[in-house]
């Protein structure tokens, strides 16, 4: 059930970068701006760079607007200077909340994350009050179509991979076989786990054996998890999207697990 909350998730994610377009290039290219000028315009040299273009291209953002991004980073135009910050907080029903941003005015991030807190009931704590409660962690989303687990095992695993799971994608047929690759209306998607150390070269190595892979990400991942329901599943749902509609926002992670059909 986690893997395929984690999955359902995921889609949302994707749906939202229709939705919010704009937005969502808009932060990647803060991103962007950011590891090129902390660590130069070379994504062959700079991780953080690397990655950072690795999201875009998974957004589907053009390699003109990747490019002026990068070029901005290194000193070719905007000079704005951002800073990366953390706030943590619970939200109605004790679920865990850890916002990363990047800004250029802490004052005005913190005013529009600690209102985002309380207009559902919560409240931003202390540093370290709740990252704790979570490990960092790189997760890459594959495609199972015409793909069998102990394929992608052999391929991921010995790159450094921590772990595989699978899962039905939402929208396959329910009564579909997810062990046959080649039924297509049961096609499942893989999630491999990995170290952060690890994350670029698991990613290589699924790219190399021309896997597709549906999304690619350093994220928070919490050691355990709350089941939430009701008014308190839609508390926590109401918090992210208002904290992820910030403009100075980047990622949210929760230790909410919220059924489907909630």
């Amino acid at each position: 059930m986690a893997g395929h909350n984690k999955w359902s998730k995921i889609k949302h994610r994707k749906a939202q970068v229709e939705k919010k377009k704009t937005k969502l290039w808009s932060k990647i290219s803060r991103a962007i701006m950011v590891a090129a000028r902390n660590g130069g315009g070379d994504p062959e040299t700079n991780l953080s760079l690397r990655y950072a273009i690795d999201e875009a291209r998974y957004a589907n953002m053009p390699r003109d607007t990747i490019e002026r991004a990068v070029k901005k980073g290194t000193g070719d135009g905007d000079q704005s200077s951002f800073e990366t910050v953390r706030y943590e907080g619970y939200s109605p029903g004790g679920i865990a909340v850890v916002v990363d941003a990047l800004t250029d005015n802490r004052t005005r991030t913190i005013v529009d994350v600690r209102n985002s807190f309380l207009d559902v009931g919560g409240n931003v704590g202390a540093s370290g009050c709740v990252a704790y409660m979570f490990q960092p962690r790189g997760i890459i989303i594959v495609s199972g179509k015409g793909l069998t687990e102990d394929r992608l095992l052999e391929i991921v695993i010995d790159a450094g991979a921590l772990d595989v799971n699978s899962t039905l994608d939402p929208d396959a047929d329910p009564h579909a076989d997810p062990d046959d690759p080649e039924d297509d209306s049961g096609v499942r998607a893989f999630e491999v786990t990995t170290q952060v150390a690890a994350f670029g070269a698991v990613r290589d190595a699924a790219e190399r054996a021309n896997l597709t892979i549906v999304a690619a990400e350093l994220t928070m991942i919490p050691d355990t998890i709350t089941a939430v329901a009701g008014e308190h599943a839609k508390s926590v749902l109401s918090l992210v999207d208002a904290l992820e509609d910030l403009d100075d926002v980047q990622k949210v992670y929760t230790n909410a697990d919220i059924h489907d059909e909630e």
